[in-house]
């Protein structure tokens, strides 16, 4: 276990150190940052007018083995967020099966630790940030938010993160979701989770949810059973902890709903754009 936990936190102490890359601004308004050697350690970055600016991470899905950042650009959320006055950050990690998904979690902390040691040239406020993920995305952003190992790792405490947004996650207690999960995902969840329980509870952000966690959550699925029933269980454990939690369903049923609530955040007629702006203004004052 030991060893283990070593490199988890090694990966992350290492993703930062080699970190110095910038390239950009691009013709869309984009600065690439490397906060790692390996070319998926990158992040996608776009100011807001005001350099003490709140920062939104964003971590994409893709069943822990696929994704891009680039799926930001353009998107209503970017804009959404560009508007109220936000300065975005889309993170690339690592990828299932050349990484683990301990590596995946570490490279989050480390891209928000890159990130705050740069925000005086970036232009945005180190103390004002919040983690917003889907689909495997929500997963790995929940458990940089309830398991201190990631963010230690990289010289942060849970306080660095102001509030965390998953979005439709169904792998919060990864034994559970392997157990009474769709059939069709076995074979994703088995390729990023293993059969080791141990491995399994260590991955879950349910297992880590008593105290400390990040200060805020906001929890969001849409009409299928797995995700309310992995949503709802999360946000248990976190109320149990003390720590503030909110968890809202969403119109849209299965795959359709779980694509929807990522493509169509930020505009403003889908209801999660004006739950997140809510809840993103209360966390940064």
């Amino acid at each position: 276990m030991a060893s283990r936990l070593f490199l988890i936190l090694a990966c992350g102490v290492l993703a930062v150190s080699g970190a110095a890359v910038s390239r950009g601004p691009r013709d869309d308004g984009r600065q690439v940052l490397s906060y790692g050697t390996d070319p998926l350690q990158a992040i996608d970055y776009w100011a807001a007018p005001s350099p003490d600016a709140p920062l939104v991470v964003f971590v994409h899905g893709g069943g822990w083995s696929r994704g891009d950042k680039r799926m930001m650009a353009g998107s209503d959320k970017l804009e959404h967020w560009n508007a109220r006055g936000y300065a975005v950050a889309s993170v690339n990690y690592r990828l299932v099966p050349e990484a683990t998904v301990e590596q995946q979690a570490a490279d989050i902390a480390a891209a928000v630790a890159h990130l705050k040691t740069r925000s005086g040239p970036l232009g945005f406020d180190p103390e004002r940030i919040a983690l917003v993920g889907h689909s495997a995305g929500a997963h790995l952003v929940a458990l940089v938010g309830t398991d201190p190992a990631y963010l230690h790792g990289v010289g942060l405490s849970l306080d660095a993160i102001d509030g965390v947004v998953p979005l439709d996650g169904a792998a919060y207690d990864v034994a559970a979701q392997m157990s009474d999960g769709p059939p069709v995902m076995h074979r994703t969840y088995r390729q990023a989770f293993g059969t080791d329980a141990a491995r399994q509870a260590r991955l879950s952000p349910t297992r880590h949810a008593d105290a400390p966690n990040a200060a805020r959550f906001l929890i969001l699925h849409v009409e299928r059973d797995d995700g309310q029933r992995q949503s709802e269980a999360l946000a248990a454990a976190l109320r149990a902890a003390g720590t503030p939690v909110e968890v809202e369903g969403l119109p849209g049923t299965g795959l359709r709903g779980h694509a929807r609530i990522n493509r169509e955040l930020g505009d403003p007629d889908y209801p999660a754009t004006a739950m997140i702006d809510r809840f993103l203004g209360e966390i940064f004052g």
